[in-house]
């Protein structure tokens, strides 16, 4: 196995079947938490873009000379983009001096809003995964992350706002 191979199929979880985008979007998870633990939001935002520099690497890598230039194995994709989508959780908890598991309901939502942009591929999502290339790879799950972050923040407003839960 290759660094980009290894890289790019997160440490494996890639080939873990079925439904290997949703192992490695859940790979996210923990390390997320992890992350923001150790470093809060500043760590977690450096570690989130070092994945997106290094999933363009090595999807140019892993795709170089084959037929399928998005292979299911490759998940760094979805980490990076399940890791923008909880920002939304860690940017307000670490300005806050919140413990980040007290918003577990935009842990959940967080990871079924990625999911459902990520397969559903609504909008610039769809742009993104129509290019060719490690662009279209990469940027459809940052883009869904991005947006998934959105959907977390307004349904945090109306739960809290609205709804005074």
């Amino acid at each position: 196995m290759t660094l980009a191979q290894l890289l790019g199929t997160c440490c494996g979880v890639g080939h873990i079947r079925p439904a290997p985008g949703t192992w490695g979007s859940l790979v996210a998870l923990p390390l997320t938490y992890a992350l923001h633990m150790v470093g809060g939001f500043p760590l977690l935002a450096v570690v989130t873009v070092l994945a997106i520099i290094i999933g363009l690497w090595a999807a140019t890598e892993m795709t170089r000379g084959q037929e399928d230039l998005d292979p299911s194995e490759f998940v760094l994709d979805e980490l990076a983009g399940q890791m923008l989508a909880l920002w939304a959780i860690s940017l307000p908890a670490w300005l806050h001096g919140l413990d980040i598991t007290d918003l577990w309901p935009g842990w959940v939502a967080g990871f079924l809003l990625f999911r459902l942009f990520d397969i559903w591929k609504p909008g610039p999502v769809g742009w993104a995964d129509r290019k060719k290339g490690p662009f279209g790879v990469m940027m459809d799950d940052v883009i869904a992350g991005g947006m998934a972050g959105i959907g977390i923040a307004l349904l945090a407003g109306f739960s809290h706002g609205v709804l005074g839960l």
